[in-house]
Parts: structure tokens; C-alpha cells; sequence
């Protein structure tokens, strides 16, 4: 029986577990075994590219920010 221990805690080892973060809604997962955590995608850039001429009131509309409902 000691065997059947051994495998099970070797398994248990491997898996993904659960993190808790403080003061957040949800939890975070490690990573899966033998998988790649980074990102396949690069994150956007904080402002879109600028794309044609430029326009009177362009930085004013970057700046505005809606009202949050």
C-alpha cells in the first residue's frame, strides 16, 4: 500500500491549485503542469495607435473620461 501513497501524493503535487487573494472576489489559479504560463497574446498598448491626420478636438476627447454609472 505504500506504493499507491507515493503515486497519489506524487499526483497531488502536480496539480493546479487554488490561491486566495486577499481582498478580491476571485481566487487565482497556479499554473497547470507542463503548460506555459505567459500570455499568447501581448497586451494592448494603454492608447490605440494614432491612425490619419488629426483632428481640433482629438485631445480632448482622449482625455475625457465617461461618467461611471
Amino acid at each position: 500500500m505504500p506504493d499507491r501513497d507515493a503515486a497519489t501524493d506524487d499526483a497531488e503535487r502536480e496539480r493546479q491549485r487554488i490561491i486566495r487573494v486577499p481582498g478580491s472576489r476571485r481566487a487565482r489559479l497556479t499554473p497547470a503542469p507542463g503548460t506555459d504560463p505567459a500570455p499568447d497574446v501581448p497586451p494592448k498598448s494603454a492608447r490605440p495607435e494614432q491612425r490619419g491626420a488629426k483632428g481640433a478636438n482629438d485631445e480632448q476627447l482622449l482625455r475625457d473620461v465617461p461618467p461611471h454609472y
